[in-house]
């Protein structure tokens, strides 16, 4: 699903976020989902405790690019995706790695990992957006659109994180 169609489903929290919004769902005393929003989106207070420490979270992490993270997950997907997406929190910040490297590393092929990557619940805390194409910045959330929402939104995650190629475009997204 893209981010479009998420912005009629129920959330916790909905928290504007200088690239534009994410919402946080909750279950169960995890954090279940996080997905990207236009920043038209409405925001909604948050209706629990959970929700509450994710975008007080969310925000640290957008002050300050070194902050780590600390909240219950609802780690589902298939043991492949559990893979990559371990392994994509192994990239260190302002640092990317190729689908084609991460498929590689773990044995795959680089549309798998497209494909984990897609469907991972709780970008940036899993941080999809340090991975790239061969030859481009790749997709992003399910869109390819250069010009598109989402990859603004990676390319603001980029910046902030300090890699070289996107720095300058971080002023350019605020």
């Amino acid at each position: 699903m893209t981010e479009i169609q998420q912005a009629g489903k129920d959330f916790a929290a909905i928290v504007h976020l200088p690239f534009g919004a994410m919402g946080v769902g909750t279950a169960g005393g995890v954090v279940t989902e996080m997905f990207y929003l236009p920043g038209t989106t409405p925001e909604q207070a948050p209706a629990n405790a959970l929700a509450e420490k994710a975008v007080q979270q969310l925000l640290a992490y957008c002050d300050d690019a070194d902050y780590v993270f600390d909240l219950p997950l609802a780690m589902r997907g298939s043991e492949f995706q559990r893979r990559v997406w371990q392994s994509l929190r192994e990239i260190p910040r302002g640092q990317v790695r190729t689908y084609g490297e991460l498929a590689k590393h773990l044995d795959s092929v680089a549309r798998a990992v497209g494909q984990a990557c897609r469907t991972n619940p709780f970008p940036p805390l899993v941080p999809c957006h340090r991975v790239m194409g061969a030859n481009s910045l790749g997709g992003f959330a399910g869109s390819d659109d250069q010009n598109g929402f989402t990859l603004g939104v990676k390319r603001w995650l980029l910046a902030h994180e300090g890699h070289k190629e996107y720095q300058w475009q971080q002023a350019t997204l605020l």
